[in-house]
């Protein structure tokens, strides 16, 4: 009688344990600076934590990254603020998609260098080659694909980025290629977030809404700086992104969340509601 009650204590240990394991949601980021700065995904880990436990964050982002990059370089070192990496060669694998392949992710975030979204050819031929490829390594066929829409950065107007033929394809005809001309912030916003929205329709992605937001609070609360530089989030950038996260990945609203990380209430409340 005592084995068969070890028995049945055994089996329900081990099918509340795979149950817990069934039920997790898995969710990783794959970017650069813009997503890690001031730690944005572990702040979305403890947003979920206090709504959604069962959601697991993780993330493959190195400085200065690009999508394609994530895909073709080995990191060969590594310092607090940069890497250096070389070309892959056959047979060998990157660190991100040594990530990809070790779980069966729910989420995937996929977060790339503005600019490289801004000039169509880059955009055609690296940034949508890397989404695919990306596709193709994730093993869940359920898989939700979010495409991280990001912002403007501190500009003078006009504005125009260039980036040479080599650098995106030597078959390109010509010796550079250029985005638009940005002529106003406004201006620039709208010419991001229709290249985050090209792409999103191309690859059949969830589109976030993080440089809109960033815009909103720019220009409705202009007392609250989100930048820490020239284009990367302080930590009031970083806690906006995090929320618009939180509510794509609970369709929950961040303003009745408690949590506030390290960011004054009145400023946490304000931009709480701006992701919504």
């Amino acid at each position: 009688m005592k084995n068969i009650l070890l028995i049945v204590v055994i089996l329900n240990t081990i099918y509340c344990k795979s149950q817990k394991k069934a039920d997790e949601i898995n969710v990783l980021f794959i970017g650069n600076s813009l997503t890690y700065f001031h730690d944005m995904p572990q702040t979305v880990q403890k947003m979920v934590d206090e709504t959604n436990p069962n959601i697991k964050i993780e993330q493959s982002t190195f400085p200065g990254q690009s999508l394609s990059g994530h895909l073709s370089e080995i990191i060969t070192s590594r310092t607090e603020d940069g890497i250096n990496t070389r070309q892959k060669e056959a047979g060998e694998i990157t660190e991100t998609e040594k990530k990809i392949l070790e779980k069966k992710w729910d989420f995937i975030i996929l977060q790339t260098g503005t600019v490289d979204v801004l000039i169509p050819e880059n955009r055609e031929l690296k940034v949508n080659k890397a989404i695919a490829d990306i596709k193709k390594l994730v093993s869940n066929p359920e898989c939700k694909f979010i495409l991280f829409n990001t912002w403007a950065s501190k500009n003078t107007y006009p504005q125009q980025y260039c980036y040479p033929n080599y650098f995106i394809d030597e078959s390109i005809q010509k010796d550079q290629c250029c985005s638009p001309v940005i002529k106003s912030l406004e201006n620039e916003v709208e010419i991001i977030n229709e290249a985050y929205q090209l792409i999103a329709k191309e690859n059949n992605l969830i589109k976030s809404d993080n440089g809109s937001k960033v815009f909103e609070v720019l220009t409705k609360h202009p007392e609250i700086e989100l930048y820490e530089d020239e284009i990367h989030p302080n930590k009031y950038g970083s806690f906006l992104n995090a929320c618009i996260f939180y509510q794509i990945l609970t369709d929950k609203k961040a303003s009745n969340l408690k949590y506030n990380g390290d960011i004054e209430a009145k400023t946490s409340a304000i931009l709480k509601k701006t992701a919504e």
